[in-house]
């Protein structure tokens, strides 16, 4: 459900679950990621992807191509993924829908064959488990956060900005038809992605845009970006309001409510900043939904139905905004 009174345009959360108390209130909790940023959902029946596994610049790839190309002009778009990565069927299917709406999809290795560890099964857990089977669980949980605490600490922007520059140059030879056509490129991400779709329509000090390390107050002082001439996400992942201040691109972002992983306040302060220097934007507000929930995949549930229609609406939003820049 979409909140419309949000919504504006100018110029990881999951869903709650019962488990253990174990005195910790969600509150004191750190944000973490979750299983709808890291774990794929089933999978659309019948549906197989359409584009193929690459390399550019000595990076892994995966290439989808609207299936009148090169004849009928092109915009080259940057997919970029949550943490289950380029292999995602999911991931690699949602690339193809917006190779079906004309864009010629490069979706990029962000971690080195390094994806996020999973292990959780998206589907229900049983209604009444045993303490047993609830401490086993959370074991399990407890080890898994621990994984993906490692996991982000080695996948930080000094990892992935120069991965994204390397494919950002290689595109500008191997599809220059694309990227004249668009006049620049566009990019669409979820979650871990989300986040560098801001990054890269932003403008931040060059050591920034570099993924360099400012190693003193005088470094860094030259700036750089924004990259691209538009771009779209959802859920962005550990989101700060330096993010959203320092855009200069045309960003449209389809947010969570209550989401700790981009937390009300960031994205409200953000929007006030982004309102008073005109920079143009839009923002949709999903209530009752997953972070994550943006990401492509099914949801069999009767009582997940909003949240399949709410995946429906954030992917015409994003698409929306991206054909019209």
């Amino acid at each position: 459900m979409v909140d419309s009174g949000v919504a504006t345009r100018a110029p990881e959360s999951d869903a709650a679950e019962d488990n253990v108390d174990l005195g910790v209130s969600p509150e004191e909790q750190p944000p973490k990621l979750g299983d709808h940023c890291t774990t794929d959902r089933p999978a659309p029946a019948g549906e197989h992807p359409s584009g193929e596994v690459s390399k550019i610049a000595d990076i892994d790839v995966y290439i989808t191509k609207p299936s009148d190309y090169p004849h009928s002009p092109s915009k080259l778009l940057l997919f970029l993924t949550n943490g289950v990565g380029l292999h995602s069927i999911n991931n690699q299917l949602q690339a193809d829908k917006y190779a079906s709406e004309g864009f010629l999809v490069v979706m990029p290795d962000l971690f080195a064959g390094d994806p996020a560890p999973n292990g959780t099964n998206m589907d229900p857990k049983e209604d009444n488990p045993t303490i047993i089977e609830q401490v086993k669980l959370r074991a399990a949980e407890t080890a898994k956060s621990f994984l993906l605490d490692m996991w982000l600490a080695r996948n930080t922007s000094e990892k992935v900005m120069p991965i994204l520059h390397k494919v950002i140059e290689g595109v500008k030879d191997e599809f220059a038809d694309a990227v004249a056509n668009g006049q620049g490129l566009y990019a669409v991400g979820y979650c871990f992605g989300g986040k560098y779709v801001l990054l890269l329509a932003g403008e931040h000090p060059d050591t920034v845009m570099k993924g360099q390390a400012v190693k003193d107050e005088e470094e860094g002082m030259a700036v750089a970006g924004p990259l691209i001439k538009a771009g779209a996400m959802a859920h962005g992942t550990l989101v700060e309001l330096e993010d959203i201040t320092s855009l200069k691109a045309p960003v449209s972002m389809a947010c969570v409510e209550h989401d700790q992983l981009f937390p009300d306040a960031v994205r409200k302060e953000g929007i006030k900043h982004l309102e008073e220097k005109k920079i143009e934007h839009e923002v949709k507000v999903y209530s009752d939904v997953p972070h994550g929930f943006a990401v492509l995949g099914e949801y069999h549930n009767a009582g997940d139905r909003h949240i399949a229609d709410a995946q429906k609406e954030a992917f015409q939003q994003m698409k929306a905004w991206l054909k019209e820049h």
